[in-house]
């Protein structure tokens, strides 16, 4: 069958920049969220996991969601940037799902981030990057 639209596969580059822009903000926010609304209760959860030393855990995870969703804005080392906080992503579904009243967010929350993050992993940065196709 033939694509309805052909005329905006032109524009099939913007379609990462897109992704990786909201990616990047919904990870900003959720670094924030570590480090100020959900500090208490991430450290509880993380604590009720057994996580060595959470009040440290909490600072690093909330740091590289702010750091990750800030290079995934500006498209610096985009792919990697995506299997690392897909697996952040995933850790956090993971603490959901132990215990579902520590969080405010659901797993369709969480698959939309994997799906956006693993689209990003596959594709690439796209156009408007640091990161240049090779």
């Amino acid at each position: 069958m033939l694509n309805p639209f052909p005329d905006l596969l032109t524009y099939s580059l913007l379609a990462p920049l897109i992704l990786r822009v909201v990616a990047g903000l919904l990870f900003i926010n959720l670094g924030l969220l570590a480090f100020k609304n959900e500090k208490v209760v991430w450290f509880t959860s993380l604590s009720f996991l057994k996580v060595p030393n959470p009040k440290l855990a909490v600072k690093i995870f909330g740091g590289i969601e702010i750091i990750g969703g800030a290079m995934f804005i500006l498209g610096f080392y985009t792919q990697v940037v995506a299997l690392i906080l897909g697996l952040l992503t995933f850790a956090e579904a993971y603490v959901e799902y132990k215990d579902p009243a520590i969080l405010k967010r659901n797993f369709v929350f969480y698959i939309m981030l994997l799906a956006i993050i693993t689209s990003l992993l596959l594709s690439g940065a796209g156009a408007f990057a640091i990161d240049l196709p090779l």
